[in-house]
């Protein structure tokens, strides 16, 4: 069966979805949004339906879908997208107005690094995204309003041991719950905090680059813009790391 999927679908980050924090969160709250709706065992299929809308966002794109589209994903990482890529048109227009020779060639080395950088930006936009999008169709202030709701009915279930103990274990759940949101939320802010932070300091060493270029007497001379822009890479390189890790099942490590 397995073996019949698309290679692009046999994967590890597919696999690694399919168990994820967020995938099994909605499977969850999809359940529980449709026996509160009266769906009944098909209350089943709405959290399974919301598991498997995670999991297709692993999914990698089509190679003729792989290029960097700040349209395709919503704000604030759409202007973040927009500002890298800006960045990068703005550099390599002052690699274009160099002289040529060594501190030219130099300068197109420091450019594909600003390159790795707005693709580890796209790529950070991308997970941001999508984990905005699962935060939203979780509807945190619903959950809050059911974890209300079960907590009046122990108070009400108070010397009835079969209900007020199936209501503990579903407040346990809801309580749950509420805690992965909110420590999906908190990912989701600390990374437009970071990203914005790293996109404001990528276009500070670009706008410094033409300055930089036209003074420059050797290749010595473009060693502060090279580790300013290294630095910054390697900072999204970290950031679109640890979104990965928030996404990877426990007891997993990154290899490679």
């Amino acid at each position: 069966m397995i073996a019949r999927l698309p290679e692009r679908v046999r994967t590890r980050a597919v696999a690694e979805a399919v168990v994820s924090p967020s995938a099994i969160l909605l499977a969850g709250a999809g359940t529980a949004v449709g026996i509160i709706g009266g769906l009944g065992p098909l209350a089943v299929l709405a959290g399974a339906a919301a598991w498997a809308a995670r999991v297709a966002l692993a999914v990698p794109r089509r190679q003729q879908d792989e290029r960097i589209n700040p349209m395709a994903v919503q704000e604030p990482w759409r202007r973040f997208v927009a500002d890298a890529l800006n960045a990068q048109r703005r550099f390599d227009d002052v690699v274009r107005r160099s002289q040529s020779g060594v501190i030219q060639e130099r300068l197109r080395v420091i450019g594909r690094r600003i390159g790795d950088g707005v693709s580890e930006c796209w790529r950070i936009a991308c997970q941001g995204d999508a984990l905005v999008g699962a935060l939203q169709t979780l509807d945190e202030p619903h959950i809050r309003r059911q974890l209300v709701e079960v907590q009046d009915e122990r108070r009400r279930a108070r010397g009835d041991d079969l209900a007020a103990g199936s209501l503990a274990r579903t407040q346990k759940a809801i309580e749950a719950q509420l805690a992965s949101v909110e420590r999906l939320r908190r990912v989701a802010e600390d990374a437009t905090d970071r990203l914005r932070l790293l996109n404001a300091q990528l276009n500070e060493a670009v706008a410094r680059s033409l300055e930089i270029s036209l003074n420059a007497a050797d290749v010595s001379d473009l060693g502060p813009l090279s580790e300013d822009v290294e630095g910054v890479v390697v900072e999204l390189e970290s950031l679109r790391q640890a979104l990965e890790e928030t996404e990877r099942p426990q007891g997993t490590t990154a290899t490679g």
